[in-house]
């Protein structure tokens, strides 16, 4: 208990201290590049008066030249003077990232240090994804997320919208979705599952779920599009599809009796009404979504009712396939085509790599990293969201002392230690996109515990996407996550308690005595 208390009171002492004295570059997170500071401070009116943004200075052109094209539209120069801010960029976006290293330094303090800031990411993309199949929270929340995620100068958010758990998105092709399936009994999904997984109508005293109208979505875009954020949506296909096999049997799998298998996990490949559906949603899914990916998903299809299924089987004798996987990859290639005839380029989980998936597909690894090394040597451009690191319903703390969680503990050190391109050979780093957190709900149904798990796990999702590789350092990156984690509580964030993170969490170590224990 004394170790405990004194760990916390350093904590409190530190952040106390970085709150009261002032505001500098070394500060904020994400790291910057470059930055350096001079003599004086600046005291930022905080209503944009005083901040002059310049947007492809000659200068500034010559200065970004050298970075991918995708950092150069992200890059910015920040001047902090005794007259006021400059910020030097190239695109509007690169100017709202300046804009936002401005306004964390401003929560900090609003006497800014003069100083200057060259920055730019190191990746492309830099993202979280919510799963609102699972536990459905509502534009709102997902607003107030965009919001912290441009704070951090991150630029995708991934929206998991469909799974057996319930349909979260208006299709006017298909109302029995969201008259059907997007209510359920049970807030969990395990308690659901236990039920016997009953779906319900928003009438129900007992009803928990909801859905996007089309209205919500195009708000949502619009919200993000503002902060310089794309969403990427998710249908999941063919695997976790209970949900659609529910509200239209007449496509499910029909098993040896004739008779249609509503509960089976899985779309059924062999019946042309599958892809007429998935068609037709998609139309309505691209109206709705306009940045060039959306995510398929393709992760856990579990193919037993295909053994069996009448039309699957006659699928596969029609097109010579000798083993039921075939029938994936079938329907995963008539997707991808499906949408790059329309502009649009597929996201799927890493299995869509046993499929026979062409090469412009892009592989989200999540069973490790072991996807993204393979999708990477086989010409596929690659996210990097392991479960091994990034993936956020995992305990952050000893299990004892926090909510019920998924897996082993993987603490805010843990995360920060990732580097999406271990592992993958020097020649394929161009195939890395970057990273992204990914937050699953089967164990989260209220929005304050979704918070709970996401911050400051995402404070450090968001440096390693940014900040090189070399700059990187966690005593240092904690202690100003300290100081943020402090700036979200007062902006009404639900955050993990850091400030009594166990020693074990802090350290990997469970002694003061421990060589690599150190003191912030």
């Amino acid at each position: 208990m004394i170790r405990k208390n004194l760990l916390a009171f350093i904590a409190l002492m530190v952040s106390i201290t970085s709150l009261s004295a002032y505001s500098s570059p070394d500060k904020i997170i994400p790291e910057p590049v470059e930055h350096s500071v001079s003599d004086g401070f600046y005291n930022l009116k905080g209503d944009g008066s005083d901040v002059k943004v310049y947007l492809s200075d000659a200068k500034f052109a010559a200065k970004v030249a050298g970075l991918p094209a995708f950092a150069q539209e992200e890059a910015y120069e920040l001047i902090v003077g005794k007259k006021g801010v400059k910020i030097y960029a190239m695109t509007e976006e690169g100017a709202f990232r300046a804009k936002q290293s401005l306004e964390m330094m401003r929560l900090i303090d609003r006497d800014i240090q003069h100083c200057t800031i060259f920055d730019y990411p190191r990746f492309q993309h830099r993202g979280i994804m919510l799963d609102e199949s699972r536990s459905f929270k509502g534009k709102e929340f997902v607003k107030k997320q965009i919001d912290a995620l441009a704070l951090l100068r991150m630029n995708v958010m991934h929206l998991h919208l469909t799974d057996a758990a319930g349909w979260r998105l208006q299709i006017d092709a298909y109302p029995n979705l969201t008259d059907h399936v997007a209510w359920r009994v049970g807030e969990t999904y395990h308690e659901w599952e236990g039920l016997g997984y009953p779906f319900t109508n928003a009438e129900d005293p007992n009803a928990y779920g909801g859905f996007y109208t089309k209205d919500d979505i195009r708000e949502i875009v619009a919200y993000a599009a503002e902060r310089h954020i794309d969403i990427i949506p998710e249908i999941e296909m063919p695997g976790h599809s209970m949900e659609v096999n529910r509200a239209y049997p007449e496509i499910a799998c029909v098993g040896p009796d004739g008779r249609p298998r509503p509960f089976s996990w899985d779309l059924c490949v062999g019946n042309d009404g599958t892809f007429e559906f998935l068609e037709t949603v998609l139309e309505e899914v691209i109206e709705l979504f306009p940045y060039k990916y959306i995510h398929i998903g393709g992760d856990e299809a579990v193919k037993k009712d295909w053994e069996v299924c009448v039309n699957c089987q006659k699928r596969m004798q029609e097109e010579g396939m000798k083993h039921k996987n075939e029938l994936q990859g079938y329907l995963v290639r008539h997707i991808e085509q499906f949408l790059r005839e329309r502009g649009k380029t597929v996201i799927g989980w890493d299995e869509i790599l046993e499929t026979g998936l062409p090469e412009q597909a892009v592989v989200m690894s999540w069973r490790g990293t072991p996807g993204g090394v393979k999708a990477s040597a086989e010409g596929h451009d690659v996210i990097m969201s392991p479960n091994s690191y990034v993936y956020l319903d995992y305990y952050q703390d000893l299990i004892r002392k926090e909510p019920k969680a998924v897996g082993h503990m993987q603490s805010l050190r843990h995360v920060y230690k990732y580097d999406p391109l271990e592992g993958i050979a020097p020649e394929f780093h161009h195939h890395i996109l970057g990273l992204q957190g990914n937050l699953w709900c089967e164990l989260i149904p209220y929005a304050a515990h979704a918070e709970y798990m996401l911050y400051p796990r995402t404070f450090a999702i968001a440096e390693i996407g940014w900040t090189p590789q070399e700059k990187r350092e966690f005593f240092h990156f904690r202690e100003r996550c300290l100081t943020l984690i402090t700036i979200f509580r007062n902006m009404g964030y639900n955050t993990f308690d850091l400030f009594n993170e166990s020693l074990r969490a802090q350290t990997g170590r469970l002694r003061f005595d421990d060589p690599t224990f150190k003191l912030l």
